[in-house]
């Protein structure tokens, strides 16, 4: 893959970057039960969030607290669930794996501007991959939610002359949708997805794939 026509790699945080997914879903189904949700509601929040992966945890809790719990919806409420996730995907993501291959690529690609955007909490995503010390790699940003990704792509459009060419490099169907919408290349990484239905999505739509980073430098 020639990775050197591009001004802008981008990179989704979990699944990517991170071996997380699937703990991530776990900090999800810890902060439910810890709000005092039953073991059947929280199963319904890990459901809903494994399909809407790199959706941000606003909308998710949302409609956690208003389709699942059916209870108003309440900013103290909201607020209490975000720092129950946060505490939980600090602990659960300490020991999370790095993506093979990713200090190669960062050397394979010095020139380019690197840039994470994550459907995760924009501090907690930076203060995760600082304590990993991966964070100088980023020179462009690391960004997260509240912001959608949708958002963070047209802020650089209008705000970075320089952003384009860009390739993203994603493992969730939210990903393939928001580089169709701004006609970004785009890369899907399987290794970790915990989309289920990927093979279907890329060969549906003719995307690029590879297993894991490291195989961009093959």
């Amino acid at each position: 893959m020639n990775l050197s026509k591009y001004s802008t790699l981008i990179f989704d945080c979990d699944g990517v970057l991170l071996n997380s997914n699937f703990k991530k879903s776990e900090a999800y189904r810890k902060a439910a039960l810890d709000f005092g949700a039953s073991p059947h509601q929280a199963d319904q929040l890990v459901q809903y969030h494994i399909e809407n992966t790199g959706i941000s945890r606003y909308v998710k809790f949302e409609y956690f607290i208003k389709e699942i719990l059916n209870d108003e919806f309440l900013e103290s409420n909201f607020s209490s669930l975000v720092t129950l996730l946060n505490k939980h995907v600090l602990q659960i993501l300490k020991d999370c794996e790095i993506a093979e291959g990713l200090f190669e690529l960062r050397e394979y690609t010095k020139n380019q501007n690197w840039m994470v955007m994550s459907g995760g909490d924009q501090n907690e995503v930076r203060q995760v991959l600082r304590e990993k010390k991966i964070d100088h790699f980023f020179n462009w940003g690391i960004y997260g939610s509240p912001t959608s990704k949708i958002d963070i792509v047209e802020n650089q459009l209008n705000n970075n002359l320089n952003f384009r060419p860009v390739i993203f490099f994603g493992d969730s169907k939210y990903d393939i949708e928001v580089a169709k919408k701004f006609n970004l290349d785009f890369v899907f990484v399987y290794e970790w997805t915990d989309f289920k239905l990927w093979k279907d999505e890329i060969d549906k739509g003719k995307i690029q794939f590879v297993k894991k980073i490291s195989d961009l430098m093959v």
